[in-house]
């Protein structure tokens, strides 16, 4: 029954399918497929955007009551784009003048330009970030002018300035001589001299020392951009310095765009070098300075490039085609290019073989050496330290002392009873303090010198010191009171072999007459001689010239010679007031007879007779020139007296018998004669002697320069400032601390007679104009015009040859030496002002040694415009990880344990 019914329904179904698909066709149930999912898609459509518009209204409803609220940065950072820029006002005042500003506008545009807009404007062409540096730049330049304008710079520009140059002067003096001594046969690196450098500096500054900064550029440029983002603290409100973005762009414009580039300008030894050539243009180059500086130069390098250029000029010259009065001029110039080639190849074979020879010991033991009276070295400064240290070790100091004592009593006497003279003509009343004082200062010197309680006691005769004490008791006392017992002490010191005799045998004696410049370098005699082309000495001729040579240069009797002063009169020359003596020359020869006129000063005929009593002794005891007058020296009647002496002097000098007895006296003479400026070779000042011998004392080697002036001498700025240099240069300080008192006194008698005290003022007018608007402004525009020449950003100067660099080492040299005044050699000595010089110069040939001395003026300046602030603790902390301070701390540990052991 089920079976039937299943059937019927199987049946009646495929009959219904296929009467659908006949009526339909085959197609249908693809339509209706699509139908059905239609039907179900639109529905599931419906029943989403239903649902999500009741979940949006159920989640506002709903907001504040289940949800933490949303953040509206992102939205009010897109609120704040939409918007238009807004302009920003750039004030372009800065210093409140214009005549500064102006300048300083360009800089700012020019660095702008320079070093952020090349790379901002590939990311973004807002103008506002940009406009916001500048104006963070111009709020900083406004504080410095402001804080500038409150300062007082004549302390920094007259003590501070000077403080840091002499003491780094003193360190780079003390590490050369510690250099010397660690090894007196090998030469010392570079290197080891800037090491050697930076330990005698944490020995002197006891608490800072600069040679990471100097020595490392990255710790030089970690320390630049340290102290550039200080001064931003102190300078930029602090909205602007809160802004690390703006903060960190200003201040690697500051250190890396304008701070390095200027510090490496400014400690580059070339550029110092160009910049000393320059600023001593207008002097003429010395050929005796330059071959100095060849013979004693000990760079290689040096010797090479002058060689080298020598040898291009020859190769030159030879090539040339010439004939009548030229061949003579190049044959001349040939020959000196020989002659130096030649000094410059034996210079360098002794360089290189290690053979180097200390001329001063060299000459104690090559022959002869020139005699230097002792009258001449009583009167000369440089002799008398010499001839002072030698009497001190061999326990003779209190005759010398005595002696100089006397001298500078007699003139005071003199000077005094001329007042007293011309009051008593004048008619006005006298007094006794003036032979009061005379008479304490006789007593003093009896006391001192020759009394029994006298330590050391000069020994004289007793009947001579029983009669001074006589005179002394019942006479006033006169300016002639000690002349018999000087008399005798000066045999004494003539005659005793401990003395004098012994002195001209001591080593002490060819350094003297090394400072006189009258000791010459015997290893140059008779080696000049070229290879190819011969070549007889020094185209200067008398510039090599030794005292020995001298004595071979005979007179022509077919010479005679014949002069006297014709006339006398005062000339002013700059406010200088000096009499002036006109002396007529005849010379007959067998070509006929010469007549002409030369002019000499009293000083210079004191020169020529110095210089002639030293090379001949026997003219000391027979030519006598006309003393000294120090007041009324310009009368009528005083100048016709020293007028008529003066011929005297002459006539015996030109006498027949007097040439014949010292036939090399001829080249002298006939010197002093020309027509020509006179070329002294003594000076005014190394003939003049202090009153009084001050006590020696003694001073620290390592300390400050500016701790070591006891002399109350702060207040005068030219004498300070004059002072301490020339201790630092030459070394005073650490030499005859008679000869430094006698340089002071010497240095104050010149700056009162010009003009005193008023120099001072000048000193100080001076800064204040070095500060004006007109000045800052001349050197703001000199640093735009260094740095971006016609506006556009100087290129990376390339670096010069090295010979090129070697050769403007040796013309800087030259040129320094050609400067210094004969006045000052014979004030100190020739040979010191030459080391003093070379010292100097060679300090700057070494860079980091140039940027310590750039950065300590840094820090000054720092210290000076911010003196309410610590600079002075900042900078400590800044250098604290200095590798020689941290070996200075450790060192200063090991030599304190044991003293805290005991304890």
């Amino acid at each position: 029954m089920l079976t039937e019914a299943s059937l019927s329904i199987w049946g009646w179904g495929s009959l219904g399918i296929v009467l659908f698909l006949i009526t339909f066709g085959p197609f249908v149930i693809f339509y209706l497929t699509f139908y059905i999912l239609c039907f179900v898609g639109g529905g599931l459509v419906v029943t989403l955007l239903f649902g999500k518009t009741n979940s949006e209204k159920y989640l506002e409803q709903c907001e504040h009551s289940f949800l933490p609220p949303t953040s509206t940065g992102v939205p009010k950072c897109l609120e704040e784009m939409k918007r238009e820029a807004r302009t920003i006002k750039i004030d372009r005042r800065l210093t409140g003048a214009n005549i500064i500003d102006e300048p300083l506008q360009q800089v700012i545009q020019f660095s702008l330009r320079d070093y952020v807009q090349y790379w901002y404007y590939t990311l973004s062409d807002d103008e506002s970030f940009l406009l916001e540096i500048r104006q963070t730049l111009q709020n900083a330049l406004i504080q410095f002018a402001t804080r500038s304008k409150e300062i007082d710079w004549q302390p920094y520009f007259t003590t501070r300035i000077v403080d840091d140059f002499g003491t780094h002067l003193r360190v780079f003096r003390k590490a050369q001589q510690k250099i010397t001594e660690k090894d007196d046969q090998a030469k010392g690196t570079a290197e080891d001299l800037v090491d050697t450098f930076f330990e005698v500096e944490v020995e002197m500054e006891k608490e800072v020392c600069r040679d990471l900064v100097c020595t490392s550029p990255k710790d030089e440029e970690g320390f630049l951009r340290d102290l550039c983002e200080v001064l931003l603290y102190l300078l930029l409100p602090p909205g602007d310095f809160q802004n690390k973005i703006m903060r960190y762009f200003v201040r690697e414009i500051l250190a890396r765009g304008i701070l390095l580039p200027l510090i490496n300008q400014l400690s580059d030894p070339d550029y110092i070098n160009q910049y000393v050539i320059w600023m001593i243009r207008d002097s003429n180059c010395n050929y005796e300075a330059f071959m100095n500086i060849i013979k004693l130069s000990d760079n290689i390098g040096e010797l090479e490039a002058v060689r080298d250029k020598a040898a291009e000029e020859l190769q030159y010259l030879r090539s040339l085609d010439t004939a009548g009065d030229d061949i003579n001029t190049i044959k001349n110039q040939i020959n000196s290019l020989l002659f130096v080639k030649k000094v410059c190849d034996s210079r360098i074979q002794r360089l290189q073989s290690g053979k180097e020879i200390n001329t001063v010991k060299l000459a104690a033991n090559f022959g002869k050496l020139c005699t230097v009276p002792l009258d001449s070295i009583l009167v000369d400064n440089v002799a008398l330290q010499f001839f002072m240290d030698y009497m001190q070790q061999t326990g003779g100091q209190a005759h010398l002392f005595f002696w100089m004592t006397v001298e500078g009593y007699r003139v005071t006497a003199q000077q005094q009873l001329e007042v007293l003279l011309s009051r008593q003509r004048d008619g006005k009343h006298q007094t006794n303090q003036t032979k009061g004082l005379l008479r304490a200062a006789a007593v003093g010197i009896y006391e001192q010198y020759l009394s029994e309680k006298a330590s050391p006691r000069v020994t004289v005769d007793d009947y001579l010191v029983a009669k001074l004490a006589d005179t002394l008791n019942h006479e006033d006392p006169t300016p002639e009171i000690f002349d018999d017992i000087q008399r005798k002490v000066y045999e004494l010191m003539l005659r005793d072999e401990r003395f004098y005799p012994s002195f001209r045998q001591n080593a002490l004696y060819v350094r003297m007459l090394a400072e006189l410049d009258m000791l010459k370098d015997p290893s140059f005699r008779g080696s000049d001689d070229g290879d190819g082309e011969s070549f007889n000495g020094s185209p200067t001729g008398s510039i090599n010239l030794s005292l020995d040579d001298l004595s071979n240069v005979s007179s022509d009797d077919s010479i005679q010679l014949h002069a006297y002063i014709s006339d006398t009169g005062v000339c002013n020359d700059h406010g200088k007031t000096y009499a002036l003596y006109a002396i007529t020359v005849h010379r007959r020869n067998l070509n006929g007879e010469e007549m002409w006129k030369t002019y000499r000063r009293y000083s210079d005929f004191h020169d020529f007779h110095m210089r002639i009593t030293e090379q001949f002794e026997s003219l000391s005891s027979i030519l006598k020139l006309p003393g000294k007058k120090t007041f009324n020296n310009m009368d009528r009647d005083f100048l016709e007296k020293r007028k008529k002496d003066l011929n005297a002097y002459l006539q015996l000098l030109l006498a027949p018998e007097m040439m014949k007895a010292s036939p090399a006296l001829a080249h002298y003479v006939y010197d002093f004669l020309e027509n020509k400026a006179y070329s002294k070779g003594k000076g005014d000042f190394a003939r003049k002697v202090p009153p009084l011998i001050p006590k020696t004392d003694s001073d620290p080697e390592h300390r400050r320069v500016a701790a070591q002036l006891d002399d109350n001498v702060d207040d005068n700025i030219p004498l300070r400032v004059m002072l301490l240099l020339m201790d630092e240069v030459f070394d005073l300080k650490e030499r005859n601390q008679w000869l430094r008192r006698n340089i002071k006194n010497l240095l104050q008698q010149l700056i009162r007679a010009t003009y005193g005290d008023t120099i001072n003022r000048k000193i100080v007018d001076h800064v204040d104009w070095m500060t004006s608007p007109e000045q800052v402004a001349d050197s703001v525009k000199r640093f735009r015009d260094a740095f971006w020449p016609n506006g556009i950003l100087a290129e990376t100067v390339p670096c010069r040859d090295k010979s090129i660099r070697m050769r403007t080492r040796v013309a800087g040299k030259t040129k320094l030496l050609a400067i210094m005044p004969d006045e000052l050699k014979h004030i100190i000595g020739a040979e010191t002002t030459r080391k003093g010089i070379l010292r100097v110069f060679e300090m700057f040939q070494h860079n980091q040694l140039n940027r310590r001395m750039v950065y300590v003026f840094l820090e000054g300046f720092l210290e000076t415009l911010f003196p309410q602030y610590k600079f002075r603790d900042l900078f400590n902390k800044l250098h604290s990880r200095s590798k020689q301070m941290q070996k200075y701390k450790q060192k200063l540990q090991t030599t304190q344990a044991p003293s805290l052991q005991k304890r």
